[in-house]
């Protein structure tokens, strides 16, 4: 895996975790009645609203987000790449498995997108883990190391 995918995933976890973050701690209301939003309502079928919860959720988003921001920043440290994508994938598998428990309360069209969504976050966590190959070292290196 090149540092080029590690920034891409990296950069999806922080905007997942500030969009939700964000939006579900400073707005816990608006975010449980209107979460994913683009005209979807996925919580209020989970059950019913919980401000404390619901500012929770948001902080934990948001400190995961901070996270990926600092690994992206670091890219190249592969131990905190890797702890990165451990973290994540740690909740997304958890996630991901309550809500493939739960899809009968949702239409096609949400059970589809949830899976979707979430599977996406799920292996853009795995990815991570993968180590990025040492680099091979320069021509003139390799020719130095030959005289």
């Amino acid at each position: 895996m090149n540092t080029g995918i590690r920034y891409v995933s990296l950069g999806l976890l922080a905007l997942v975790g500030l969009y939700t973050g964000l939006w579900a701690y400073f707005s816990p209301s608006g975010w449980y009645r209107d979460f994913p939003g683009f005209g979807l309502k996925w919580l209020p079928q989970l059950g019913p609203y919980n401000e404390h919860l619901v500012k929770d959720a948001g902080s934990m988003f948001l400190a995961l987000a901070c996270l990926a921001v600092i690994a992206a920043r670091q890219v190249q440290n592969t131990r905190l790449v890797q702890t990165t994508g451990a973290v994540w994938l740690v909740f997304n598998v958890l996630h991901f498995s309550y809500h493939v428990q739960h899809l009968g309360m949702y239409g096609t069209r949400d059970q589809v997108l949830n899976v979707m969504a979430l599977s996406l976050l799920t292996l853009l966590s795995a990815v991570l883990l993968v180590p990025v190959p040492a680099s091979a070292p320069a021509r003139s290196e390799r020719e130095g190391d030959e005289r």
